[in-house]
């Protein structure tokens, strides 16, 4: 072949413009059965959970997680597992200590904690929880290792919160053990967030992402009794455990978040404190307004603890708003729940960010179909926009070329951290 210039041409062009069956560009283009055996089987094979009945759940705030934390540690009887990205010194850690130092006898203690997020953990809490008996273990260690050198490994890291309690109740959500997830989330230095508390067969998928996380950072196999045969039913909630760690292409975070917004018909609200969210992800938001559906989005405003990210997610606001996406922003403390709601029946609480980062991380959330979780998940979020400022289209347009440029900046970097 005298010229191979245009045949790789050619090839550049069509590996650059994917196909309509690529991953890059997945769509839930089918309308997602509205039946509960229908809607199980459509997050089945999306996302392999699903939503099983007998679930009962309930919605925690804010400072009340330590609460349910101290009850579930001391009405332990087999085994306490926590596993979490911040723990730190301080008054919400020492309260936990303390209930640990009291657990029943007998009951087993392992504590999984990504040592980025932790900040004096090794120095200070770990020790103490290994005098009260509790096996410690760290995710992906950093220091003292060249991993602290190795972009992926040090960016791929263990953000989900999750407590099991017997293998038979369990918590998950946006918590950590800190000062910041005390009081209300009404004022500054208090972190906004929203947990859920489950007991149930979906107790099960909690307790296996603690199962498998444990064994990387080096723990033996649980035993049975960590995975009891499933209850008799303690409550109406159909629910599922959701997990997704880091891919290449595309991952369960957003083959759930795609499902989830196919879902609504009426209503989507969502809460993310680090929103930045795909192609992908912005294009099926724009069709449901389009569509009709109320979609609404609850953001971090002023009080961001991550300014850069801050200014990354506003630079998806034009494009959404401009397409009848409405957009708050909390203006009196950070804002970290991450939720969804879709309808008056489906919600999703977890750690689950919509950002490029949160795309390399261990994650996990809970989807629950239960139509009275969602009316609680409802007013919770019609609560928080009474403390938020929304983002209007016609004042947003008008900002100015040099907030544009950065946000368009921090977006860019953030695609290839």
């Amino acid at each position: 072949m005298k010229n191979p210039w245009p045949l790789l041409v050619l090839a550049l062009l069509v590996a650059g413009c994917p196909l309509p069956n690529s991953r890059h560009a997945l769509r839930i283009r089918d309308t997602v059965p509205e039946t509960n055996e229908g809607m199980s089987l459509a997050w089945y094979q999306t996302v392999g959970v699903e939503l099983e009945p007998g679930n009962k759940v309930e919605l925690v705030h804010n400072g009340q997680v330590f609460d349910i934390l101290e009850q579930e540690i001391r009405a332990a009887r087999s085994s306490i597992h926590i596993l979490v990205y911040i723990w730190r010194p301080g008054d919400p850690s020492d309260r936990l200590l303390k209930a640990l130092r009291e657990r029943h006898p007998g009951v087993v203690c392992r504590i999984l904690v990504d040592p980025l997020g932790s900040m004096r953990f090794q120095d200070d809490v770990g020790p103490q929880l290994v005098a009260a008996g509790c096996e410690v273990r760290m995710f992906r260690p950093i220091r003292g290792t060249v991993s602290a050198l190795n972009l992926k490994r040090l960016q791929s890291r263990l953000h989900r919160k999750l407590a099991v309690r017997d293998g038979v109740s369990g918590l998950t959500g946006g918590w950590g053990i800190w000062r910041v997830w005390e009081g209300g989330g009404r004022k500054p230095g208090e972190w906004r967030d929203a947990n859920i508390w489950v007991q149930g067969p979906a107790v099960r998928g909690i307790q296996l992402a603690f199962a498998q996380n444990w064994q990387e950072a080096g723990g033996d196999l649980l035993p049975p009794e960590a995975f009891p045969e499933p209850m008799v039913s303690q409550g109406e909630a159909r629910a599922g455990f959701v997990t997704h760690t880091g891919e290449p292409v595309l991952t369960n975070a957003e083959r759930m978040t795609l499902l989830a917004i196919a879902s609504a018909k009426k209503r989507l609200w969502i809460a993310n404190s680090y929103f930045i969210p795909t192609g992908p992800i912005q294009d099926m938001l724009i069709a449901k307004a389009k569509a009709g559906v109320d979609v609404r989005v609850l953001t971090p405003g002023r009080h961001h603890d991550i300014p850069p990210v801050h200014e990354g997610q506003r630079a998806t606001y034009a494009r959404l708003l401009e397409n009848g996406v409405r957009i708050w922003e909390y203006e009196v403390s950070m804002m970290h729940s991450k939720t969804l709601l879709v309808d008056d029946r489906l919600s999703m609480v977890g750690s689950t960010n919509l950002d490029p980062l949160a795309l390399s991380a261990e994650e996990g959330s809970l989807v629950v179909d239960d139509a009275e979780l969602a009316a609680k998940l409802a007013r919770s979020f019609e609560e928080d926009l009474l403390h938020s400022s929304e983002i209007r289209w016609d004042s947003w347009r008008r900002r100015g070329l040099f907030k544009r440029l950065s946000e368009r900046v921090t977006v860019l970097f953030g695609k290839y951290l």
